[in-house]
C-alpha cells in the first residue's frame, strides 16, 4: 500500500483514536501546542520492538545488500574489534558513525556492506590461559559471545552473514595461504633477529611482557637479549610505492594530515651521503674506517666526535677484551632513549675524511674521540653517527655532559653577516651560510656545499651519495600460542619447506592450561611439532612461531567480501568489491596496521586475486578509498582537591551535580574529563546506558556532542535535551499523521497550483502560504546541509542540530497545508533515520502505516530548488542602509529577481516608502531615500545599501 492509500485509512480515524502498543496516551495536540503530548514515548521499547522485527525481516541483511543495477557499491568498514569482553563508548562511537554512514548510503540506493568480526588473536588471551588455567579459545570466544549481544543493542545493520574471527581455521587458514604467497615470492625470509629471552621459562617474550626494570613479567627474572632466526615479510620491497601513494590518499581530504605524516615519518626516507671515517686504532687490529650516513654533509667541518651504537661491529670486537665496555653494554638496555652517557673507546681515534683536504682548517684536523652511546641506533644508517654539537641539538647535549670545558665549533649560520663568528654554544640547525671555520667553503650556500664536499670525497672514495629508510621489514615470528602457526616445515635435508596447500590449516594443538607450564606450549607438543618433510618423508620438526597478529588485521577487511570461501582468500570477483570505500577507526593505529595493510594489499593487487590491477597499476593500489579518524572519548573524572587522587563513584556526593562533595571531608571535588580507564573510575558501560536511555537516543547524543574527529566529553546529564527532542517530533509526527487529508497530490503540485490562486487569496490563505513557503525552503535548506554532512562525515553533530531546528520550523509553522506538512515530516524522518534507525521506523509507520521498513521504501530526500522564487517570502525584514550604515529595518516583499538598475532603485524606494517606518524615517531629510543614485541589495533583499550624494 502507498502513502497516499495509507493516509486515506489513517484521516478516517481522530486523533484520540491512534494507539501505539508500546506508549502510553496522554493528551491530543496541535503542532502549535506541540509541548502537550500525545504519548510519552518510550524509547528502550521502540529499539526492542525495532530489533525484533528487523531480526524477522532479515532487515539487517537487506541494508547492506540493497542496491540497483548500475549503482556504485560502497563498502563500510569500522576497525573490528579485540574481544575483550566489554565494549566500552570508543566502541559505541566508531560503531555508531560507520552505521550511519552505512545506512545513509543505503538510502541513497547505493549496494552496501557493512560486516563485523573479530580480531581474535593476541597475548591478552594467552595471559587469561596461563593466569586462569582456561583454554585461549574458550575465553576469547565466551568474550565475543558477551559483545556481540552488546553489539546488537546498538541498533546497527551489520551483515552477521559476513561474521569472521581471525582464530577461526576456516581464517587462518587463508593467513597461512597469505604467508605461502609471499614466501613464494620472496617477500617472506628468515633472518636473525634481537629477542627478549627469559632464561626461567625459556620463552621468548613481547617487549609488553617486560617490565620497567627489564624483568619478566612472568618469572620475575632479568631478561636477556638474544639472536634467534625469526620470520620477516619483506615490505621494504614496496616502500617507494608506499611513500609515493600518500600523495594520492592527500588529495580532497581522503585520509587526515596527521595520519599521512606519521607514515611518511615512519618510511623515514632521507636522502644523503655514506662518509668514511678512517680510524687510529692503538693496540688493536682494526683496520675498517667507520662508515656514517648524513643527510647534512655542509656540516662535516664541525664534527668533534664519532659515536658507534652498542651492536657496532668494532664496538662487539673491542668488547671482548674491555670488560669494562661489556659491562656498560650489558647496562644499555635499562637506560633511557634520550640517554646522554657514553662510553669513550681509549685506544681509539677517527680521522674527519676532510683531513686531507690541504685547505681544511687545523682544528678539523684534529682526530676525533669515539663513543659508544645509547642513542645511536644499530638499526639506522650504519650504526655510527658524526657528532656536530655546532649544528644537532641531540650531539650538542651529549657534547656539553663529557666536554663542558671545550668550545663548540660551529661551521654554518644564518647568514654571510654572521659567518665570521667564531664559537657558539647553541646550536644553529638550518641550513645557511659557510662560516670560516670551512675553509675555501666560507660564505657559500650551505646546501651547494654540501654537494660540493660528497664530490670532493666521492673521488678519494671516502663519501657516496646515499638513500636511507627508517622502515625495516617486517618482523612477523612471535614465540607464543595464540596466534596463526606459521606453515614452515624444517627439514634437516630440505631445509624449510612449505606446507602444501591441502595440509592447510595447521592447527594449533590443545594444550592443557590448567598445568604450570614453561617455555613454548608449541616446543612442548610433539604432536604438534613432530612430522614428516613433504619433499623428501623424511622426519621432520615444524615451526613452532606465530604470526604476528597484525598480518591478520592486514587483510581481513579482504577475506569480508568473500568469507565463506574455501579455496581462496577470496574469489577475483569478490575482489572487485574491494577496496575499502570509507574505513572507519582510532588514530592509534595511524602507523603500523595502516601501513601493513596497505603493503599487503599492494601485494595482492600484483596477484590474480584483484583483477582490476596490472602489472602497472598494482603499487598504487590502496585498501582504504579514504579513513575517518574519531577521536576518544573521555569521561567525567571526580578529584580529590586535598590529594589528587581520583575519587570512587561512593566516595562523592552528587545530590547537586553542578556542586560535587567528597563525601569524607565535604570539600567540592575537582572535576575534569579523562582518557576513560578503571583508574580513574570514570568509565560508563555502554549497555546500561542504552538500556536506561535507548540506543537511538544514545546514537543522537553521542553524535550530537562532538564532530566526529574531536574529543568527546562524556556527559550524561546533556541526553535529557536528545530525549526531549525526540518526544516532541514524536507529538509532530502523530499530530501530522491525524490530519492528513485523503489525496494523492504532492507538496511540489500542491505548491505551484496554489501560487496561481494568491492574488486572489483571503488573509488566512496567504497566512497558509507564508507558513507553506518557510517549511519547504527550509526543507531544501536542510537537504542540502545534512547531504553534505553525511558523505564529509566529520561534521555528523550538524546533522543532529540540523534535524532540531527543522523540527522547530514544522512546529512553528501550523498553519502549512497537511500535504506540505506530511511530505516535509517524511523527507525529516528519512534523513534522521541513520542516526535513531528504530524512532525512525516508529514514525514512518505512522506516517505510512501500511508502508514496509523505511530502509526498503524510501530513498534519501534529494534538495528541489526549482520553486525557489515562487515560494520567497513575500515579506521580509530589510535591513535598510545608507551610504554603509544601517538606519533603519523594515518589512517589506522580497525584490523581484528580474529587476535591476533603475527599476529596481525605484522598486524598493516605493515598496520601503509605502510601510509605515519607512515612511518616518526616509522620505525626508537627509535619509530621504528618493534622492538616491543606487540601489545595492544584498542577500535576497534583506539588506540593501542606498547611495545618496
Amino acid at each position: 500500500m502507498s502513502c497516499a492509500t495509507a493516509r486515506r485509512a489513517l484521516s478516517s480515524l481522530s486523533s484520540s483514536s491512534i494507539r501505539h502498543p508500546i506508549i502510553a496516551h496522554t493528551k491530543t495536540a496541535t503542532l502549535g501546542a506541540i509541548s502537550r503530548r500525545f504519548y510519552a514515548i518510550d524509547l528502550t521499547s521502540i529499539d526492542e520492538k525495532w530489533r525484533q522485527r528487523w531480526r524477522e525481516s532479515n532487515e539487517t541483511l537487506k541494508v547492506s545488500e540493497k542496491g540497483t543495477n548500475g549503482q556504485d557499491k560502497h563498502y563500510v568498514l569500522p576497525m573490528f574489534p579485540y574481544p575483550s569482553g566489554t565494549l566500552h563508548l570508543g566502541h559505541l562511537r566508531v560503531y555508531s558513525i560507520a552505521d550511519v554512514v552505512a545506512r545513509f548510503r543505503t538510502l541513497r540506493g547505493e549496494k552496501v556492506m557493512l560486516p563485523m568480526g573479530w580480531d581474535a588473536f593476541g597475548l591478552p588471551a594467552e595471559n587469561a590461559a596461563i593466569e586462569r588455567g582456561v583454554a585461549p579459545e574458550k575465553w576469547t570466544r565466551s568474550n565475543m559471545a558477551k559483545m556481540k549481544e552488546q553489539l546488537e543493542l546498538m541498533n546497527g545493520s551489520w551483515d552477521w552473514d559476513r561474521e569472521l574471527s581471525t582464530c577461526d581455521p576456516g581464517f587462518y587458514k587463508h593467513t597461512q595461504k597469505l604467508f605461502l604467497m609471499l614466501h613464494e615470492r620472496g617477500l617472506a625470509y628468515q633472518a636473525e633477529a634481537e629477542v627478549n629471552w627469559d632464561p626461567v621459562d625459556k620463552t621468548v617474550l613481547a617487549n609488553e611482557q617486560v617490565d620497567a626494570n627489564g624483568n619478566s613479567w612472568r618469572s620475575g627474572v632479568k631478561v636477556e637479549k638474544r639472536k634467534l632466526k625469526q620470520w620477516f615479510f619483506r615490505i621494504s620491497e614496496f616502500r617507494e610505492a608506499l611513500l609515493e601513494e600518500l600523495e594520492a590518499l592527500a588529495k580532497e581530504n581522503a585520509w587526515p594530515e596527521r595520519v599521512l605524516a606519521q607514515q611518511k615519518n615512519w618510511l623515514g626516507k632521507s636522502t644523503g651521503a655514506s662518509v668514511k671515517f678512517p680510524v687510529l686504532a692503538m693496540g688493536h687490529d682494526i683496520h675498517a674506517a667507520i662508515e656514517v650516513f648524513t643527510t647534512r654533509p655542509d656540516t662535516l667541518f664541525g664534527v668533534q666526535y664519532v659515536a658507534l651504537a652498542a651492536s657496532h661491529p668494532i664496538v662487539a670486537k673491542l668488547a671482548a677484551s674491555d670488560p669494562e665496555l661489556q659491562a656498560f653494554i650489558d647496562i644499555i638496555p635499562g637506560l633511557p632513549a634520550d640517554s646522554k652517557v657514553g662510553y669513550l673507546l681509549p685506544h681509539l681515534r677517527a680521522i674527519n675524511p676532510l683531513a686531507y683536504h690541504e685547505e681544511t682548517p687545523d682544528a678539523t684536523k684534529v682526530s676525533l674521540p669515539v663513543y659508544v652511546a645509547p642513542y645511536v641506533l644499530g638499526d639506522y644508517g650504519e650504526g655510527a653517527v658524526m657528532g656536530v654539537p655546532g649544528h644537532d641539538l641531540r650531539d650538542n647535549a651529549f657534547w656539553k655532559e663529557h666536554h663542558y670545558d671545550v668550545p663548540v665549533r660551529q661551521v654554518l649560520s644564518a647568514s654571510e653577516d654572521e659567518s665570521t663568528t667564531a664559537m657558539k654554544n647553541e646550536p644553529f640547525v638550518e641550513h645557511g651560510v659557510m662560516t670560516e671555520h670551512s675553509g675555501s667553503f666560507k660564505g657559500k650556500n650551505s646546501v651547494a656545499a654540501g654537494e660540493e664536499i660528497v664530490k670532493l670525497l666521492e673521488k678519494a672514495d671516502l663519501a657516496k651519495p646515499v638513500e636511507k629508510w627508517r622502515l625495516r621489514d617486517w618482523l612477523i615470528s612471535r614465540q607464543r600460542y595464540w596466534g596463526t602457526p606459521i606453515p614452515i616445515i624444517h627439514c634437516d635435508s630440505c631445509g624449510p619447506v612449505p606446507v602444501p596447500d591441502e595440509q592447510l590449516p595447521v592447527k594449533l594443538p590443545d594444550v592443557d592450561w590448567a598445568e604450570t607450564r614453561n617455555g613454548s606450549p608449541l616446543e612442548s607438543s610433539p604432536e604438534f611439532v613432530n612430522t614428516t618433510c613433504p619433499k623428501c618423508n623424511s622426519p621432520a620438526r615444524r615451526d613452532t612461531d606465530t604470526m604476528d597478529t597484525f598480518v591478520d588485521s592486514s587483510w581481513y577487511y579482504a577475506r569480508f567480501a568473500d568469507p565463506h570461501n574455501q579455496e581462496q582468500l577470496f574469489s577475483p570477483e569478490a575482489g572487485r568489491t574491494l577496496p575499502v570505500d570509507t574505513y572507519i577507526g582510532g588514530i592509534e593505529h595511524a602507523i603500523l596496521h595502516l601501513l601493513y595493510s596497505r603493503f599487503i594489499f599492494k601485494f595482492l593487487a600484483s596477484t590474480p586475486l584483484l583483477p582490476q590491477y596490472n602489472e602497472e597499476t598494482y603499487k598504487s593500489a590502496e585498501p582504504f578509498k579514504r579513513l575517518i579518524t574519531q577521536g576518544m572519548v573521555h569521561g567525567r573524572t571526580y578529584i580529590n582537591p586535598d590529594n589528587g587522587r581520583f575519587l570512587k563513584p561512593d566516595e562523592v556526593d552528587l545530590t547537586d551535580p553542578n556542586q560535587p562533595k567528597v563525601v569524607s571531608s565535604g570539600k567540592t571535588a575537582n572535576v575534569s574529563f579523562e582518557k576513560m580507564s578503571k583508574s580513574k573510575y570514570n568509565g560508563v558501560d555502554p549497555s546500561e546506558f542504552i538500556s536506561k536511555y535507548g540506543a537511538d537516543a544514545t546514537r543522537a547524543h553521542m553524535l550530537f556532542q562532538a564532530p566526529v574527529g574531536d574529543v568527546l566529553n562524556w556527559d550524561e546529564a546533556k541526553i535529557s535535551g536528545i530525549t526531549r527532542w525526540l518526544q516532541r517530533l514524536h507529538d509532530q509526527i502523530v499530530a501530522i499523521a491525524a490530519e492528513t487529508a485523503d489525496q494523492t497530490t504532492t507538496a511540489r503540485e500542491y505548491l505551484v497550483e496554489k501560487h496561481k490562486s494568491l492574488g486572489s487569496a483571503s488573509t488566512e490563505e496567504l497566512k497558509q502560504w507564508d507558513a507553506e513557503g518557510a517549511i519547504w525552503r527550509h526543507l531544501q535548506r536542510t537537504i542540502t546541509s545534512i547531504t553534505t554532512s553525511y558523505e564529509e562525515v566529520y561534521s555528523l553533530n550538524t546533522v543532529v542540530s540540523d534535524l532540531m531546528i527543522l523540527t522547530n520550523t514544522l512546529a512553528e509553522n501550523d498553519a502549512a497545508s497537511p500535504i506540505v506538512k506530511h511530505e516535509a515530516a517524511r523527507a525529516l524522518i528519512s534523513m534522521m533515520a541513520p542516526i535513531t534507525p528504530a524512532f525512525a521506523e516508529e514514525c514512518w509507520a505512522l506516517l505510512c502505516p501500511s508502508a514496509s521498513s523505511i530502509f526498503s521504501s524510501t530513498s534519501f530526500p534529494v534538495p528541489d530548488n526549482s520553486l525557489a522564487e515562487l515560494v520567497r517570502p513575500r515579506i521580509q525584514p530589510c535591513a535598510v542602509q545608507v551610504n554603509g550604515k544601517v538606519r533603519g529595518v523594515v518589512d517589506i516583499p522580497a525584490p523581484p529577481a528580474e529587476l535591476s538598475g533603475d527599476e529596481l532603485r525605484d522598486w524598493m524606494v516605493r515598496e520601503i516608502l509605502a510601510t509605515k517606518e519607512g515612511a518616518a524615517r526616509f522620505s525626508e531629510g537627509p535619509y530621504d531615500l528618493r534622492a538616491a543614485k543606487r540601489a545595492i541589495p544584498v542577500r535576497g533583499g534583506k539588506t540593501i545599501n542606498f547611495v545618496l550624494k
